[in-house]
Protein backbone atom coordinates (compact mmCIF):
# COMPACT_ATOMS: atom_id res chain seq x y z
CA UNK A 1 0.00 0.00 0.00
CA UNK A 2 1.31 3.47 -0.95
CA UNK A 3 2.82 5.00 2.16
CA UNK A 4 0.56 8.09 2.01
CA UNK A 5 -2.66 6.04 2.02
CA UNK A 6 -4.50 5.51 5.30
CA UNK A 7 -6.86 2.58 5.84
CA UNK A 8 -9.74 4.21 7.67
CA UNK A 9 -11.84 2.42 10.27
CA UNK A 10 -14.86 4.03 8.59
CA UNK A 11 -14.41 1.32 5.93
CA UNK A 12 -15.20 -1.28 8.62
CA UNK A 13 -18.02 0.35 10.62
CA UNK A 14 -19.06 -2.76 12.55
CA UNK A 15 -15.58 -4.02 13.42
CA UNK A 16 -14.32 -4.23 16.96
CA UNK A 17 -10.68 -3.62 17.73
CA UNK A 18 -9.59 -7.26 17.36
CA UNK A 19 -11.37 -7.66 14.02
CA UNK A 20 -10.00 -4.33 12.83
CA UNK A 21 -6.49 -5.44 13.71
CA UNK A 22 -7.01 -8.53 11.55
CA UNK A 23 -8.11 -6.44 8.59
CA UNK A 24 -5.07 -4.21 8.95
CA UNK A 25 -2.73 -7.21 9.08
CA UNK A 26 -4.22 -8.40 5.80
CA UNK A 27 -4.09 -4.98 4.10
CA UNK A 28 -0.68 -3.93 5.51
CA UNK A 29 -1.14 -0.14 5.56
CA UNK A 30 1.47 2.12 7.12
CA UNK A 31 -1.18 4.64 8.21
CA UNK A 32 -4.56 4.02 9.80
CA UNK A 33 -7.47 5.97 11.25
CA UNK A 34 -10.06 5.34 13.95
CA UNK A 35 -13.63 6.23 14.81
CA UNK A 36 -13.84 7.72 18.27
CA UNK A 37 -16.18 5.15 19.93
CA UNK A 38 -13.43 2.53 19.62
CA UNK A 39 -10.91 4.72 21.40
CA UNK A 40 -13.38 5.85 24.05
CA UNK A 41 -14.45 2.32 24.98
CA UNK A 42 -11.47 0.05 24.37
CA UNK A 43 -8.58 -0.05 26.90
CA UNK A 44 -5.81 2.28 25.80
CA UNK A 45 -3.26 -0.48 26.31
CA UNK A 46 -5.10 -2.70 23.83
CA UNK A 47 -5.17 0.07 21.22
CA UNK A 48 -1.47 0.74 21.73
CA UNK A 49 -0.68 -2.97 21.38
CA UNK A 50 -2.50 -3.14 18.03
CA UNK A 51 -0.65 -0.06 16.77
CA UNK A 52 2.70 -1.35 17.94
CA UNK A 53 2.15 -4.81 16.44
CA UNK A 54 1.79 -3.35 12.95
CA UNK A 55 3.98 -0.28 13.28
CA UNK A 56 0.97 1.82 12.27
CA UNK A 57 0.81 5.60 12.35
CA UNK A 58 -2.55 7.06 13.36
CA UNK A 59 -3.53 9.74 10.88
CA UNK A 60 -6.94 10.82 12.09
CA UNK A 61 -9.90 10.06 14.34
CA UNK A 62 -13.53 10.63 13.33
CA UNK A 63 -15.68 12.14 16.08
CA UNK A 64 -19.30 13.26 16.29
CA UNK A 65 -19.02 16.20 18.69
CA UNK A 66 -22.68 16.35 19.78
CA UNK A 67 -24.28 12.98 18.95
CA UNK A 68 -28.06 13.21 19.08
CA UNK A 69 -27.92 16.93 19.83
CA UNK A 70 -28.41 20.13 17.89
CA UNK A 71 -26.18 23.12 18.51
CA UNK A 72 -27.49 25.57 21.08
CA UNK A 73 -26.28 28.81 22.65
CA UNK A 74 -26.99 27.25 26.07
CA UNK A 75 -23.60 26.47 27.59
CA UNK A 76 -25.01 23.62 29.69
CA UNK A 77 -25.61 21.71 26.45
CA UNK A 78 -21.89 21.82 25.66
CA UNK A 79 -20.57 20.34 28.90
CA UNK A 80 -20.77 16.62 28.21
CA UNK A 81 -19.67 16.85 24.54
CA UNK A 82 -16.78 19.09 25.56
CA UNK A 83 -15.72 16.67 28.32
CA UNK A 84 -15.78 13.74 25.90
CA UNK A 85 -13.73 15.61 23.30
CA UNK A 86 -11.27 16.59 26.04
CA UNK A 87 -10.87 12.89 26.85
CA UNK A 88 -10.44 12.00 23.18
CA UNK A 89 -7.74 14.64 22.65
CA UNK A 90 -5.75 13.15 25.52
CA UNK A 91 -6.10 9.67 23.99
CA UNK A 92 -5.02 11.08 20.62
CA UNK A 93 -1.95 12.57 22.25
CA UNK A 94 -1.04 9.24 23.83
CA UNK A 95 -1.31 7.30 20.56
CA UNK A 96 0.40 10.06 18.53
CA UNK A 97 -2.62 10.68 16.31
CA UNK A 98 -2.10 13.57 13.94
CA UNK A 99 -5.67 14.86 13.93
CA UNK A 100 -9.29 14.55 15.01
CA UNK A 101 -12.02 15.66 12.63
CA UNK A 102 -15.45 16.61 13.86
CA UNK A 103 -19.07 16.66 12.94
CA UNK A 104 -20.25 19.79 14.72
CA UNK A 105 -23.75 18.99 15.98
CA UNK A 106 -27.02 19.56 14.19
CA UNK A 107 -28.58 22.73 12.79
CA UNK A 108 -31.68 22.58 14.98
CA UNK A 109 -33.77 25.76 14.63
CA UNK A 110 -30.80 28.16 14.57
CA UNK A 111 -29.61 30.17 11.62
CA UNK A 112 -26.29 29.01 10.21
CA UNK A 113 -24.56 31.99 11.81
CA UNK A 114 -26.09 31.28 15.22
CA UNK A 115 -25.17 27.61 15.01
CA UNK A 116 -21.63 28.47 13.94
CA UNK A 117 -21.22 30.86 16.86
CA UNK A 118 -22.48 28.19 19.27
CA UNK A 119 -20.04 25.64 17.87
CA UNK A 120 -17.12 28.07 18.13
CA UNK A 121 -17.95 28.75 21.77
CA UNK A 122 -18.42 25.10 22.60
CA UNK A 123 -15.20 23.90 21.02
CA UNK A 124 -12.85 26.77 21.96
CA UNK A 125 -11.25 25.19 25.08
CA UNK A 126 -10.78 21.91 23.21
CA UNK A 127 -9.14 23.72 20.30
CA UNK A 128 -6.62 25.22 22.71
CA UNK A 129 -6.04 21.84 24.37
CA UNK A 130 -5.51 20.11 21.01
CA UNK A 131 -3.04 22.74 19.88
CA UNK A 132 -1.04 22.33 23.09
CA UNK A 133 -1.11 18.53 22.64
CA UNK A 134 0.11 18.70 19.04
CA UNK A 135 -3.14 17.28 17.69
CA UNK A 136 -4.88 19.06 14.80
CA UNK A 137 -8.60 19.60 15.38
CA UNK A 138 -10.46 19.64 12.07
CA UNK A 139 -13.92 19.88 10.55
CA UNK A 140 -15.11 18.32 7.29
CA UNK A 141 -17.90 18.88 4.77
CA UNK A 142 -20.71 16.32 4.93
CA UNK A 143 -23.91 15.66 3.01
CA UNK A 144 -26.93 17.82 3.87
CA UNK A 145 -28.64 14.53 4.76
CA UNK A 146 -26.47 14.67 7.90
CA UNK A 147 -27.98 18.01 8.96
CA UNK A 148 -28.97 16.42 12.27
CA UNK A 149 -25.26 15.97 13.02
CA UNK A 150 -23.44 18.75 11.20
CA UNK A 151 -23.77 22.32 9.89
CA UNK A 152 -21.28 22.48 7.01
CA UNK A 153 -22.17 20.84 3.72
CA UNK A 154 -19.65 22.34 1.30
CA UNK A 155 -15.93 22.94 1.40
CA UNK A 156 -16.58 26.69 1.21
CA UNK A 157 -18.71 26.62 4.37
CA UNK A 158 -16.29 24.24 6.06
CA UNK A 159 -13.44 26.64 5.44
CA UNK A 160 -15.52 29.59 6.66
CA UNK A 161 -16.31 27.79 9.93
CA UNK A 162 -12.71 26.62 10.33
CA UNK A 163 -11.52 30.21 10.01
CA UNK A 164 -14.10 31.37 12.58
CA UNK A 165 -13.12 28.66 15.09
CA UNK A 166 -9.40 28.63 14.21
CA UNK A 167 -9.55 24.95 13.35
CA UNK A 168 -8.16 22.85 10.53
CA UNK A 169 -9.95 21.21 7.63
CA UNK A 170 -10.54 17.66 6.44
CA UNK A 171 -11.26 17.66 2.70
CA UNK A 172 -13.65 14.88 1.65
CA UNK A 173 -13.63 14.64 -2.14
CA UNK A 174 -16.99 12.84 -2.12
CA UNK A 175 -18.67 15.75 -0.32
CA UNK A 176 -17.26 18.63 -2.38
CA UNK A 177 -16.34 17.48 -5.90
CA UNK A 178 -19.31 19.22 -7.58
CA UNK A 179 -18.68 22.69 -6.09
CA UNK A 180 -18.08 25.78 -8.20
CA UNK A 181 -14.65 27.36 -7.84
CA UNK A 182 -13.38 24.19 -6.20
CA UNK A 183 -9.72 24.56 -7.14
CA UNK A 184 -9.57 28.06 -5.65
CA UNK A 185 -11.33 26.88 -2.46
CA UNK A 186 -8.92 23.96 -2.15
CA UNK A 187 -5.95 26.26 -2.53
CA UNK A 188 -7.29 28.36 0.36
CA UNK A 189 -8.00 25.26 2.41
CA UNK A 190 -4.70 23.40 1.96
CA UNK A 191 -2.75 25.42 4.58
CA UNK A 192 -5.38 24.27 7.12
CA UNK A 193 -5.77 20.74 5.73
CA UNK A 194 -4.36 17.76 7.63
CA UNK A 195 -6.24 14.86 6.01
CA UNK A 196 -7.98 14.21 2.68
CA UNK A 197 -10.62 11.50 2.32
CA UNK A 198 -10.95 9.62 -0.95
CA UNK A 199 -13.76 7.57 -2.46
CA UNK A 200 -15.79 7.65 -5.67
CA UNK A 201 -19.41 8.07 -6.80
CA UNK A 202 -21.35 6.31 -9.57
CA UNK A 203 -24.08 8.30 -11.35
CA UNK A 204 -27.53 7.06 -10.39
CA UNK A 205 -26.64 5.80 -6.93
CA UNK A 206 -29.18 7.15 -4.45
CA UNK A 207 -28.41 5.30 -1.21
CA UNK A 208 -26.61 7.07 1.61
CA UNK A 209 -23.82 6.24 1.93
CA UNK A 210 -23.29 5.54 -1.75
CA UNK A 211 -19.53 5.43 -2.07
CA UNK A 212 -17.56 3.49 -4.63
CA UNK A 213 -13.99 2.28 -5.05
CA UNK A 214 -11.79 4.98 -6.63
CA UNK A 215 -11.80 4.52 -10.39
CA UNK A 216 -15.26 2.92 -10.50
CA UNK A 217 -17.17 6.21 -10.66
CA UNK A 218 -17.18 9.73 -12.02
CA UNK A 219 -15.39 11.88 -9.45
CA UNK A 220 -12.36 13.36 -11.29
CA UNK A 221 -9.96 12.02 -8.69
CA UNK A 222 -6.77 12.35 -10.73
CA UNK A 223 -7.54 16.05 -11.33
CA UNK A 224 -8.41 16.69 -7.68
CA UNK A 225 -5.24 14.94 -6.54
CA UNK A 226 -3.22 17.00 -9.00
CA UNK A 227 -4.73 20.20 -7.61
CA UNK A 228 -4.08 19.44 -3.94
CA UNK A 229 -0.55 18.20 -4.58
CA UNK A 230 0.24 21.28 -6.65
CA UNK A 231 -1.10 23.41 -3.78
CA UNK A 232 1.49 21.85 -1.49
CA UNK A 233 -0.50 19.20 0.34
CA UNK A 234 1.98 16.80 1.93
CA UNK A 235 -0.31 14.72 4.16
CA UNK A 236 -2.13 11.42 3.94
CA UNK A 237 -5.15 10.25 1.93
CA UNK A 238 -7.66 8.37 4.05
CA UNK A 239 -9.90 5.82 2.34
CA UNK A 240 -13.55 6.18 3.38
CA UNK A 241 -15.51 3.43 1.66
CA UNK A 242 -18.96 2.39 2.77
CA UNK A 243 -22.33 1.61 1.28
CA UNK A 244 -24.01 -1.07 -0.84
CA UNK A 245 -21.25 -1.33 -3.46
CA UNK A 246 -18.59 -1.85 -0.81
CA UNK A 247 -20.69 -4.38 1.10
CA UNK A 248 -21.41 -6.33 -2.11
CA UNK A 249 -17.74 -6.57 -3.07
CA UNK A 250 -16.55 -7.22 0.47
CA UNK A 251 -14.90 -4.58 2.59
CA UNK A 252 -11.35 -5.95 2.63
CA UNK A 253 -11.25 -6.63 -1.14
CA UNK A 254 -12.77 -3.20 -1.84
CA UNK A 255 -10.22 -1.42 0.36
CA UNK A 256 -7.36 -3.40 -1.20
CA UNK A 257 -8.51 -2.52 -4.70
CA UNK A 258 -9.05 1.12 -3.72
CA UNK A 259 -5.56 1.35 -2.25
CA UNK A 260 -4.10 -0.08 -5.44
CA UNK A 261 -5.92 2.38 -7.70
CA UNK A 262 -5.26 5.39 -5.50
CA UNK A 263 -1.62 4.40 -5.17
CA UNK A 264 -1.32 4.19 -8.94
CA UNK A 265 -2.73 7.71 -9.31
CA UNK A 266 -0.44 9.11 -6.62
CA UNK A 267 2.63 7.54 -8.19
CA UNK A 268 1.67 8.87 -11.62
CA UNK A 269 1.58 12.35 -10.05
CA UNK A 270 4.98 11.91 -8.44
CA UNK A 271 3.67 11.58 -4.88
Amino acid sequence: MHERISAGQTCFPDAGLAQLAGYWRELAPRRVSFVSPTLLTEPLSAVQQVLSSGGYRVETITHVFMPGQHLSPEETSWQQPRAQLTQLIEIARQIDARSIYLLTGGHGSLTWEQAAAAFCGAVAPCAAQAKAAGVSLLIEPASVLHADLHIVHSLRDTLALAEMADLGVCIDFFACWTEAGLRETMMRAIPRCDIIQVSDYVYGDRALPSRAVPGDGVIPLWRLLEWVLAAGYAGAFDLELLGPRIDHEGRVPAVARAAGELGRMLRSLGA
